[in-house]
């Protein structure tokens, strides 16, 4: 089990239904591999997870394809991951 509990938010959550919805089997292991490392190590793990910069200091992003991304933030405090978005690129939000 996990230490970090992870929150989605709606617009993540959308993101995520339309991603089930396109049948890519490789991202949908991709991003269920990336959830299982956000419970226990959001900073390390697959995904070339990056700190994010300019307008999204404070959150990170992990590669689910070559233009898809989760974003998500760490709050240490409550021991929590809010994952933001996991479709489209961080330079477009």
């Amino acid at each position: 089990m996990g230490k970090y509990t992870i929150r989605v938010e709606k617009t993540a959550a959308q993101d995520l239904k339309k991603l089930y919805k396109s049948g890519k089997k490789a991202d949908i292991a991709k991003v269920e591999r990336i959830f299982k490392e956000l419970s226990e190590t959001p900073q390390l793990g697959i995904g070339e997870p990056k700190k994010l910069g300019n307008d999204l200091i404070g959150f990170w992003s992990r590669r689910i394809n070559k233009k898809d991304r989760v974003v998500y933030e760490i709050i240490e405090s409550d021991i929590v991951v809010v994952v933001i978005s996991a479709l489209g690129h961080y330079s477009g939000k």
